[in-house]
């Protein structure tokens, strides 16, 4: 499957399991309406987050425009980057494509509704993480994924100098 297929189909997936997720809560839901998953430890949250990652940001006049921006620049970043790639560097095709569609996702809510859409709650007793979504969990899963294929990479270099 070429790379630009991957990508694509990755993104398609994961934009549809993001915004369908996203807007059956937002209709199902009320804000801060909590259902316990788990008890103890995972439920489904509705809120709002007007901020980045932990609400960074949340009460910036500028913070609207400054995310669409740097998401943007950010989308065009890996599209550049993944026109560079190898096509055997299929884990990190897969990479660049889950932090799209979840930096995507996300861009989407904000310019929709100038916040995004949260739900998924872990929490242990009293001890919250903050709500995410699926394109949170997209994006933190490919920076993982990233971090994994860098390693891999290098080995793969080391040991083919070692060949020479």
């Amino acid at each position: 499957m070429g790379r630009w297929v991957l990508f694509s189909s990755i993104v398609a997936v994961g934009l549809l399991a993001d915004q369908t997720t996203k807007l059956y809560v937002d209709r199902v839901m009320t804000l801060h309406q909590s259902i316990p998953v788990i008890d103890g430890l995972f439920s489904f949250t509705y809120l709002r987050n007007r901020g980045a990652a932990f609400s960074f940001l949340s009460e910036a006049s500028w913070r609207l425009p400054f995310f669409i921006v740097v998401t943007l620049i950010a989308a065009v970043v890996i599209l550049v980057a993944l026109n560079k790639m190898r096509d055997d560097q299929k884990l990190a095709q897969v990479s660049l494509a889950m932090i799209f569609s979840g930096a995507i996702g996300n861009l989407i809510d904000r310019v929709r509704l100038g916040e995004v859409i949260d739900f998924l709650d872990v929490y242990w007793r009293t001890h919250h993480w903050p709500a995410f979504n699926i394109a949170d969990s997209l994006i933190c899963v490919g920076v993982a994924l990233v971090a994994l294929d860098m390693v891999r990479e290098e080995r793969r270099q080391t040991l083919s100098v070692g060949k020479d």
